[in-house]
This record gives structure tokens, C-alpha cells and sequence, in this order.
């Protein structure tokens, strides 16, 4: 008889199970990394959320934290881990963030999020 073993794909593989729900672009991970050191916050992961408010209906929320909630999905996305709480994840599934630099030295982060159905001209807020 022919056995085979499996080894697991190291590119799958991220801090938990989870897979990863949202992307970031190599400028808001460089971003995010990069606050993390200039805050002294080694070991903390960003916390992508959605909250209501805004005048779409709902809106994005990111913050650094040091550990994960009950019920969160942990995982990394290039070298940064994140969370995302469980009622969040319907919403963010597939989403992309981008760090974009402004003309008139305006800058910020940018969501690309194929849920939502319509998005403010703000880009800051979104309905599903």
C-alpha cells in the first residue's frame, strides 16, 4: 500500500487558522509597521473594523493593539499580524487597504472593498 504524508503549504499558514480576511498593500503594511515602532508597541497587530456610522451607514475603524479579543480571526499579512472580530469579517472579506499620499500633503489609508455597495465620497464610509 501507498501512503502519502501531506505537508502543509508554508504560504498558507498564518498565526491561526483563519484565513486572512483583508489585504494590505506593501504601503500600508510598511505604514503599519512603521507606527508600530515609532509608538514602541513591538508585538502589536492592527485591529480592522467596522463600526456604524458615517454617511454611508458603516465605516472603517484601525487601531494597534497588543493582543487579540475573544472570537477574533488572527492572522499576517506581509509581516503584520491583524484582527478582525467575528460580527467585522462579514463586512471586510476581500478588502483591500492602501496607504495613499495626497497632492497637498494629505494622506491616509484607503479601502477597496468589493461588499460594499455603495461607497461615500469620502471613501471613508460605505454601505452593504
Amino acid at each position: 500500500m501507498d501512503t502519502q504524508t501531506q505537508t502543509p503549504n508554508p504560504q498558507t499558514q498564518n498565526t491561526s487558522e483563519a484565513p486572512a480576511a483583508v489585504k494590505l498593500t506593501d504601503k500600508a503594511a510598511a505604514m503599519v509597521k512603521e507606527t508600530i515602532e515609532r509608538e514602541n508597541l513591538a508585538g502589536s497587530g492592527l485591529r480592522v473594523a467596522v463600526v456604524g456610522g458615517g454617511c454611508s451607514g458603516f465605516q472603517y475603524s484601525l487601531d494597534i493593539e497588543k493582543e487579540e479579543r475573544p472570537g477574533d480571526m488572527v492572522f499576517e499579512v506581509k509581516g503584520v499580524k491583524c484582527f478582525v472580530d467575528p460580527m467585522s469579517s462579514m463586512y471586510l472579506l476581500g478588502v483591500e487597504i492602501d496607504y495613499v499620499e495626497g497632492q497637498f500633503g494629505q494622506s491616509g489609508f484607503n479601502f477597496k472593498n468589493p461588499n460594499a455597495k455603495h461607497t461615500c465620497g469620502c471613501g471613508s464610509s460605505f454601505s452593504a
